[in-house]
């Protein structure tokens, strides 16, 4: 595998992958660390959802709090209690992971671990100086109904509140 573009949270890469017909080609793909995405249930039943500013989209989408594991081996429950904190500002007594996952495998080898975080205590926000992100705690119904509705279009979020929703439908 060659590295061709190094940057702050993935590389690009190339690895030489022989076809079918025994030729051997190229395949260029961001290699990325992994990351996590967290669905915090609050005590009410609602959830927390975030509205966070994405440069790279051009606008403002709801999601869920998510990110990047920061060092080589670090363990994704470590990383989601560390961003659920800094991006949610709550602490969970409790994580269980729902579901982990390949974001665009074609072209990305990131799996994203998700967590159902309970027994959340208030904290405070702790945001990246390049992060603006607006806390929003919302119903469950209104969460799903924003799915279906297409207010929330960012994938992780859709995937972990849909796996959430047919879990709690199949053991009631």
């Amino acid at each position: 595998m060659d590295l061709l573009l190094k940057c702050r949270k993935f590389e690009v890469v190339s690895l030489p992958v022989r076809t079918t017909d025994g030729d051997e080609r190229i395949y260029e793909f961001i290699a990325h660390p992994g990351a996590v995405v967290v669905l915090p249930l609050l005590g009410d039943g609602g959830c927390v959802l975030i509205r966070n500013d994405r440069p790279a989209v051009g606008r403002e989408l709801w999601e869920l709090p998510a990110g990047t594991l920061d060092k080589p081996g670090e363990e994704p429950e470590v990383a989601a209690a560390r961003e659920l904190e800094e991006e949610a500002g709550y602490r969970a007594g409790r994580l269980e992971r729902l579901c982990e996952f390949y974001t665009s495998p074609g072209i990305l080898d990131e799996c994203i671990t998700a967590y159902v975080a309970t027994d959340l205590t208030k904290t405070r926000q702790n945001l990246d100086p390049t992060e603006r992100i607006e806390v929003e705690p919302t119903e469950m119904r209104e969460a799903l109904a924003m799915v279906r509705d297409g207010r929330i279009v960012d994938a992780k979020t859709i995937l972990v509140l849909l796996r959430w929703d047919m879990e709690r439908r199949a053991t009631t």
